[in-house]
């Protein structure tokens, strides 16, 4: 069960079992891959209003989607959590799971980029959703393209498939509602 390094990524590349669309090889770090974030967006709306956490919530009653347009960029302020989404797809293979995490870079200016749930099973086939937040005591513009986190491959025991309620997200259904 240990992390991936550079060389166990690229094999498992050639096999199959990590598909990351679209991918480069400058991506790849010693024991990651770098991935960007996407136009996609989704803001918290009628606030203050309360939420009720339940096991078939949707977060998109609390949300509102937008795309940010070419050359553009989303500021969010102290405090403020948004939602955003990977531009790459990342599909593992059974035996592979993974760990979405920021980058040192970012989180050294407040910005928190996963909040929780970084753990993606095996089987996955989608865009990561980022749990944005600012714990800076300065506004922060997100900008598209930017590699905000990474991806850390690591090896199952056991052979499982995720078929959960977010398979197959993309940006594009992300933004939708």
């Amino acid at each position: 069960m240990g992390i991936l390094g550079k060389e166990a990524i690229l094999k498992e590349i050639e096999k199959g079992t990590i598909k990351i669309e679209p991918y480069n090889e400058k991506m790849l770090g010693p024991a990651s891959v770098d991935l960007h974030l996407s136009n996609a967006f989704r803001v918290f709306v009628h606030l203050p209003n309360i939420l009720n956490l339940t096991a078939n919530m949707d977060f998109k009653a609390a949300t509102k989607g937008f795309l940010v347009p070419e050359g553009e960029m989303l500021t969010i302020q102290p405090g403020q959590t948004v939602l955003g989404i990977t531009q790459e797809k990342i599909t593992l293979g059974d035996g592979i799971c993974g760990w979405l995490e920021g980058r040192s870079r970012f989180a050294r200016v407040g910005l928190l980029v996963h909040i929780s749930a970084s753990f993606m099973q095996p089987g996955i086939s989608n865009h990561q959703v980022l749990e944005i937040s600012n714990f800076g005591p300065i506004p922060l513009n997100l900008i598209p393209g930017t590699p905000v986190c990474q991806f850390i491959f690591q090896r199952c025991e056991q052979s499982g498939k995720y078929k959960g309620v977010f398979s197959g997200q993309t940006p594009e259904n992300f933004a939708e509602g």
